[in-house]
């Protein structure tokens, strides 16, 4: 997989993660681009280092919500901060 279709992939599976916790990471971006922009970029390359992004997408792709980020994501920290403030 190409380094574009990876920061893609990643920047979905962190959208996914954070809309099933109850995160508009969009609307916070657009609300501070400059700040939170760079915290979803460093999401998104952090998700991009994770070994377990199928496991990810099924996960995903069979809930629409969550009470916590899996014990294995990346981002678990950053979202229940985020999701908790």
């Amino acid at each position: 997989m190409g380094l574009f279709a990876k920061l893609g992939r990643s920047s979905d599976l962190v959208q996914g993660m954070a809309s099933r916790l109850g995160i508009d990471y969009g609307g916070m971006v657009a609300a501070d681009p400059q700040a939170q922009g760079r915290k979803y970029m460093r999401a998104v390359l952090r998700c991009s280092t994770c070994r377990n992004q199928d496991g990810c997408s099924d996960l995903q792709q069979k809930v629409t919500e969550l009470a916590e980020a899996p014990s294995y994501c990346r981002n678990a920290q950053l979202l229940a901060h985020l999701r908790d403030n």
